[in-house]
């Protein structure tokens, strides 16, 4: 572990050089990054440089007792490396799931998309429910979310709604939320009492930043065209709706809730980026399968990842056999205990493979 972490500091002094020199300073890309990796390495330096200062005081007590025949102080000596190895033990395992490799991405912020599936109405309204629990969600960790792009029903439902969430740590707390959410419940129009089985599709993107995604105005086709509202109905007397096609990918991306053709095209080419940076993260991922073997699924979107069953008030995770029958809380944006147990269970996982590796 201690040539592990020389190499550490070595990469962190690096980086510190790296960013007060001028061709970085002259660089927006590498800057971010550079102040990114900084960023993930400063926690882990400060835990290490307190385990070199545990080992050096480990080593003077040591020595006390081998070469002290006095009892008094032997007796201090030994309860004093008692005490230190103990805490050598529990810094030891911090440091292990620190050098864990670190996805680069936990820090940025989200695009999240919502999309009613199979059920109809009933699955329209479940996408509003994950809706609003993303906002309660957002709102308890005091992260700002903004709507981007929204299909309502006229029942109060979403066919799609897409929104952006800003905070530390937005990607790294939701990444594992990406897939299919399936509901249990007895829908409002039901007279019989018959419990329907609906589903939505979540993806969470990491949100790109101009330096992250280069997007040419001439790979760019955009239309514009009026809004509409559930239903069909005209919405706005202006061409203020717009739909940009990516030519090179075929990606289309459409945004008419606001009033301004301006504010439409920026928020939907905001979404155009994440969807850009997604893809080229997937393909990353699809190239490294020991590594995405190690970790909870987050790029299978039709995988159903969760269940939510109103009739007995529970939610059960599907990917770690994880069961709350907290409904009601969870459906508040009470969702750390789910996020939580994801997390542990990822950083056990790659643990155990980092493990039998090197054993």
């Amino acid at each position: 572990m201690i040539e592990l972490l020389d190499r550490l500091e070595d990469r962190f002094r690096e980086v510190e050089t790296l960013l007060g020199s001028p061709e970085v300073a002259s660089n927006p890309r590498k800057l971010k990054e550079l102040a990114r990796e900084h960023k993930s390495l400063s926690a882990t330096v400060e835990a290490a440089r307190r385990y070199r200062k545990l080992l050096g005081r480990l080593d003077e007590a040591r020595t006390v007792l081998a070469e002290t025949d006095d009892r008094e102080m032997r007796e201090m000596a030994t309860s004093e490396i008692e005490s230190l190895e103990a805490e050598q033990s529990t810094l030891e395992e911090e440091l292990k799931v620190m050098l864990l490799p670190k996805d680069p991405n936990d820090d940025r912020d989200i695009v999240v998309e919502i999309r009613a599936g199979t059920g109809g109405d009933e699955a329209a309204l479940f996408a509003a429910d994950l809706f609003r629990m993303y906002q309660r969600l957002a709102d308890s960790h005091g992260w700002k979310h903004e709507v981007l792009s929204s299909s309502p029903t006229g029942q109060g439902g979403f066919k799609e709604v897409i929104f952006s969430v800003a905070g530390d740590g937005a990607y790294g707390t939701m990444k594992f939320e990406s897939g299919v959410h399936r509901v249990q419940r007895v829908p409002a129009t039901e007279a019989s009492g018959r419990i329907h089985t609906s589903a939505a599709s979540v993806a969470v993107l990491p949100e790109a930043e101009d330096v992250d995604v280069e997007v040419s105005d001439s790979d760019l086709k955009i239309d514009v065209y009026r809004s509409s509202g559930p239903g069909g109905q005209s919405v706005n007397t202006t061409d203020s709706a717009v739909r940009i096609t990516h030519l090179p990918t075929g990606l289309v991306v459409t945004c008419q809730d606001e009033k301004s053709q301006l504010k439409n095209k920026q928020k939907a080419l905001r979404v155009l980026r994440a969807r850009l940076l997604d893809a080229a993260m997937r393909e990353q991922q699809e190239k490294m399968a020991a590594q995405r073997k190690s970790m909870v699924s987050t790029g299978d979107r039709s995988a159903k990842i969760r269940t939510y069953n109103f009739p007995q008030g529970r939610v059960t995770d599907h990917r770690i056999g994880f069961t709350l029958h907290q409904l009601d809380r969870v459906l508040e944006g009470e969702l750390d205990p789910l996020i939580n147990a994801l997390k542990e269970h990822d950083r056990e996982t790659r643990l155990s493979a980092q493990t039998g590796v090197g054993a």
